[in-house]
């Protein structure tokens, strides 16, 4: 089947992102439809070696943190998600620029309408039909999220506050796109009211 379409997983950490993305992919590609699923920061050779270094390096200042973001993005549009869009897949993406306007934005404090012209120029205006926020309070996800923290893991709980008020500010500003569902439901129940979205896109 070809069906072009970019749907967007976002949330705070702990929020489950990464299992429903991969349960989405997995439903649609039984259904026989051609589906990519990639992640941010990654995607890419450059982009999963960029990743290693703004997750867990040290002492890597807000400025570099951005634009090692930006550059991982940029690989991953450029090389991974237009091209697969242009074939007619699927593309299901853990993260996009939205999570750069959440933590870098909202939550370091970085002008939104500089993160906004900056992930424009990276992303070539790309944006996807459907954006799927997991919402999580900032106690609940950090509370899944024990072992091995990162440097966003790492952060102080005020930052987790801030990153989701940011997402849910940026749900409310565009309901036609974003899908905000109470990542505490049972992750069936997560499963089926995605799904249920996805389909009325599909037909």
């Amino acid at each position: 089947m070809g069906k072009s379409l970019f749907i967007v997983f976002e949330g705070g950490e702990g929020s489950g992102k990464t299992t429903q993305a991969k349960a989405l992919a997995n439903k649609l590609r039984k259904l026989g439809f051609s589906v990519v699923l990639t992640h941010e920061p990654g995607g890419t050779l450059l982009g999963n070696r960029l990743r290693r270094w703004v997750k867990w390096g040290r002492g890597i200042t807000v400025q570099t943190e951005l634009f090692l973001f930006l550059a991982s993005r940029s690989q991953l549009v450029t090389r991974v998600i237009q091209p697969a869009l242009e074939k007619g897949s699927i593309v299901i993406c853990d993260r996009f620029d939205y999570s750069t306007l959440a933590y870098q934005g909202y939550g370091r404090g970085m002008d939104l309408n500089f993160l906004d012209t900056v992930n424009s120029f990276v992303t070539d205006d790309l944006h996807p039909e459907l954006i799927v926020l997991l919402d999580l309070s900032a106690e609940q996800g950090l509370e899944r999220k024990r072992m091995k923290l990162d440097v966003f893991e790492r952060e102080e709980f005020l930052f987790h506050q801030k990153v989701r008020e940011g997402y849910l500010k940026m749900a409310a500003a565009d309901p036609e796109r974003w899908m905000v569902v109470d990542a505490t439901l049972p992750e069936v129940k997560i499963r089926e009211m995605i799904w249920e979205r996805v389909s009325q896109l599909l037909s």
